[in-house]
């Protein structure tokens, strides 16, 4: 059967003591983090496109320190940076007009990145390029995007395990799923932010699944949960039981198609994490 890494979406919550970390003192969250998982996503990076001249990369002391504080054995799951995945500039306005990101797909970019993080080379398990939703102003076609990230990715400093998470339902079809196995690209799923259930993609595609995957479980509603956690995300506030006893059976049927899978909870899923994840592991074990 193929592997399961298990982790959350970013770790450094204080909101987690006694769950994760020591109730009380200065920790190394990162250190503590890694003694209960053995994966993470890392998305403090991907927000690096402040305007049209500023950009901000990974400190490669950081990354360093990133390394430093895990086991061998440990995987990282790194969310690129958006200067490089978002075709545009974010509009201040509605009014104001589109103004092009030029940094757009930049193959020098992309390599001043994969330099600054090369201190975790090994640790990396996948990295993932998120795309906002793509309408007909920032993107001509599904074949167009297509083409670009193809070229990209072939022609560019390629050099880790590359997943992308489209945010445009219309784009989960044969012909993209059929797109990534061409270019030895793997598909994110994404579970909330107005995306079709990864269930229902994953019936409709799983014999294009293949290789290995990322599984990322968000709400479909940050804002409430936000408001009934009041930024304490130490309990479950909306158990989801029924489509996580099916998520459960959507991974056993990845694992015993032999792909692995990288599945990063996060907080706005049910309200705590770390909880999520017990919950996952139980049905797991029922399954088996």
């Amino acid at each position: 059967m193929a592997k399961l890494h298990i982790g959350t979406c970013s770790w450094k919550y204080d909101s987690w003591r006694g769950i994760i970390y020591p109730e009380n003192g200065e920790i190394n969250y990162l250190k503590e983090y890694s003694h209960k998982y053995k994966s993470v996503e890392v998305d403090q990076w991907f927000w690096s496109l402040h305007s049209k001249n500023k950009i901000s990369l990974p400190d490669p002391k950081t990354a360093a320190a990133y390394n430093l504080s895990v086991p061998d054995d440990f995987r990282f799951t790194i969310k690129m940076p958006n200067s490089i995945t978002l075709t545009h500039l974010y509009k201040k306005s509605k009014n104001e007009p589109l103004v092009e990101n030029e940094y757009f797909l930049s193959s020098k970019l992309l390599e001043q990145f994969n330099q600054n993080i090369s201190a975790m080379d090994k640790k990396i398990g996948m990295v993932m390029f998120q795309f906002e939703y793509l309408n007909k102003n920032k993107m001509n076609s599904q074949i167009d995007f297509q083409l670009q990230f193809a070229d990209f990715i072939n022609n560019g400093n390629h050099k880790y395990p590359t997943a992308i998470e489209i945010r445009n339902p219309n784009y989960l079809n044969d012909d993209y799923f059929d797109f990534l196995n061409e270019n030895n690209i793997y598909h994110v799923f994404l579970q909330g932010y107005y995306m079709p259930n990864i269930l229902e993609i994953y019936e409709r595609h799983k014999k294009k699944i293949k290789g290995k995957t990322i599984i990322r479980l968000h709400g479909p509603d940050r804002k409430g949960i936000e408001e009934l956690t009041d930024g304490n995300w130490n309990e479950i506030v909306e158990p989801k039981d029924e489509e996580l006893s099916r998520i459960a059976g959507m991974i056993y049927d990845l694992l015993n198609r032999e792909v692995e899978i990288y599945l990063n909870v996060n907080n706005h899923y049910e309200g705590c994490a770390p909880k999520t994840i017990d919950r996952i592991k139980n049905l797991l074990k029922e399954i088996n």
